[in-house]
């Protein structure tokens, strides 16, 4: 019968980054005799690091092995360290990829006096778009959608829901209905779902939007590398064309430690105050 041994760390190559770690996860800066417990110890040592960039944006932790054999703490330890820190915002866990630093976000001013498409918007601020397409078919439509979208009783719906990426960083998630006789072709969009809409003449002229608030559910932290609970933006938009139809509903979550939304404001004229 084999004796199965214990987890050994696996060896660092020799670069900047390892020798970083060495220094940062040194089992001589943890004490047990040192005020606080040594996940805090251990929580406050990352901090630091991040704060005065020797760990910077998106850069990986060492696996939670490593640490904990560098550090010479317990896994249990490191874990809820590294927990604490997601739950903060400070570092975010990537499926199959690892713990990274969470990248700066530099917050986005939205005007809710212009109906652009994120596509434009962010085109617009000089910034790479790309999107994680979750959904792009026709499917039956729901109470909901039938109700809305003014469809009959056999009618299909389009849906698209992606995740929108700014520069890398996932900024949104957008799920989209149409009425199949205005996208027949959900697969056809690529881009802009506006900019597809415009070139058939069917771009929306103005729409009703509604913005409340969330906490963010577990599938949705995931997609957004944002802790489970945080604070998002639900947005809820219903567009219409020039003639008066609803040609699209979209249900977005935008994460809340990325957007401003600002609207101008004015006096109504006396003849707009007579009138309510």
């Amino acid at each position: 019968m084999k004796v199965r041994k214990p987890d050994q760390p696996q060896s660092l190559p020799e670069t900047s980054g390892a020798k970083a770690a060495a220094e940062i996860f040194a089992a001589s800066r943890f004490e047990a005799s040192a005020v606080g417990p040594l996940y805090l110890q251990l929580r406050a040592c990352i901090t630091e690091a991040i704060e005065t960039g020797q760990l910077r944006p998106g850069e990986s932790l060492p696996a939670e092995r490593d640490i904990a054999a560098m550090a010479n703490l317990s896994r249990v330890t490191v874990r809820k360290a590294v927990e604490q820190l997601v739950a903060a915002g400070r570092l975010v866990q990537r499926r199959g990829s690892g713990t990274f630093v969470a990248p700066t976000l530099e917050r986005v001013e939205m005007p809710l006096s212009q109906l652009n498409s994120f596509t434009e918007d962010m085109a617009r601020r000089g910034r790479e778009t790309r999107a994680i397409w979750l959904e792009r078919a026709l499917a039956r439509p729901s109470t909901d959608e039938v109700m809305v979208l003014g469809l009959n009783a056999h009618e299909q719906v389009a849906r698209l829901a992606r995740v929108r990426l700014s520069d890398g960083v996932p900024l949104a998630i957008e799920r989209a209905s149409l009425p199949e006789t205005l996208l027949p072709d959900p697969q056809a969009v690529r881009g802009s779902l506006y900019e597809y809409l415009g070139d058939r003449g069917l771009r929306p002229v103005r729409a009703v939007q509604r913005i409340s608030a969330a906490n963010i559910d577990a599938e949705t932290a995931g997609l957004l590398e944002m802790a489970e609970g945080a604070a998002g933006l639900q947005i809820e938009r219903i567009s219409y064309l020039e003639t008066g139809r609803v040609v699209e509903i979209t249900r977005s979550i935008y994460r809340g430690d990325a957007y401003d939304f600002t609207a101008e404001l004015r006096i109504p004229s006396a003849a707009e105050r007579s009138s309510t």
